[in-house]
């Protein structure tokens, strides 16, 4: 009697049907996976099938509110760690701008300020937009950040927000008493009077400070017209408030600083009324 471990003609079938046994297993769930996106997907938690609704379309990237936060030290650009830059806010509004499936744009804002420019640029860029523009404060909004969320339609903020502080500032540290107990002495070389104004090693002069007093005062007096110009004041108005100091939501309000008290919801559900659609957010804005 002859015995084999193996024959080969057999394995070989075996292996064929095997080939076509995987073959069609595959195309099987290719089925199921496509009829199960047509009605709903699985819980990755549950492993229960839910079905698709304007949220579940969400969860697979459909909205149409774009939501760009505002949130840290305002700059041109992010330079350092809880910098935002306002290059990336602009290209966030004018993404959403020309997005066809962006109904309107939500200002998501907590900031105490930052760089002047930058806030006038945010600013621009929403007064630019021709869909509903929306400012939401819920932390604060203040110095540059609201010359920013000015730029929107329609500002809410909570009772407890704080907002304003309209004026300009500039500080540094001297360092020049410090140098001269270490007993280093400070030397200065310049072209002119104001080219070494603000070293922090040598003691800021009368005239320097005149110097930086006078564009500190234009920047806070153009700050003032934006103010009065896109939140439709009188300049006797804003001037009266623009102290440098800021003020909680429903002082904001008497003073015509934001439109509403409100939150995420209340945003939501004037936007809603607007559009005439269920809002959907967009957080990757």
């Amino acid at each position: 009697m002859e015995f084999k471990l193996f024959d080969k003609e057999r394995d070989i079938k075996f292996l064929k049907r095997l080939a076509i046994a995987v073959v069609v297993i595959a195309c099987l769930l290719i089925i199921k996976d496509e009829i199960l996106w047509d009605i709903g997907y699985y819980d990755d938690l549950t492993g229960e099938l839910t079905e698709n609704n304007s949220y579940d379309e969400e969860y697979f990237g459909y909205c149409n509110v774009a939501k760009i936060d505002l949130k840290g030290f305002i700059d041109i650009e992010a330079y350092e760690d809880g910098d935002v830059g306002s290059s990336d806010i602009i290209w966030a509004i004018e993404n959403a701008e020309n997005s066809d499936d962006i109904q309107a744009i939500i200002l998501d804002v907590d900031s105490s300020g930052g760089v002047a420019v930058a806030g006038e640029e945010i600013s621009n860029a929403l007064s630019y937009a021709n869909k509903p523009t929306v400012g939401l404060v819920r932390g604060m909004a203040n110095s540059s950040a609201y010359w920013a969320i000015i730029g929107t339609d329609k500002i809410f903020a909570s009772k407890n927000s704080d907002i304003g502080s309209i004026g300009a500032t500039m500080s540094y540290l001297d360092y020049s008493k410090q140098n001269q107990l270490q007993g280093i002495n400070y030397n200065s070389i310049s072209s002119g009077e104001f080219k070494d104004a603000g070293d922090p090693n040598k003691t800021l002069t009368w005239e320097e400070k005149q110097y930086f007093l006078r564009d500190i005062n234009i920047i806070a007096d153009n700050f003032i017209e934006a103010v009065v110009e896109k939140r439709n004041l009188s300049i006797e108005e804003v001037k009266k408030i623009a102290d440098g100091s800021s003020m909680l939501g429903e002082k904001a309000l008497e003073k015509g600083l934001i439109d509403e008290i409100g939150d995420l919801y209340d945003v939501r559900q004037y936007l809603e009324d607007l559009i005439g659609e269920e809002v959907v957010l967009c957080e990757e804005y």
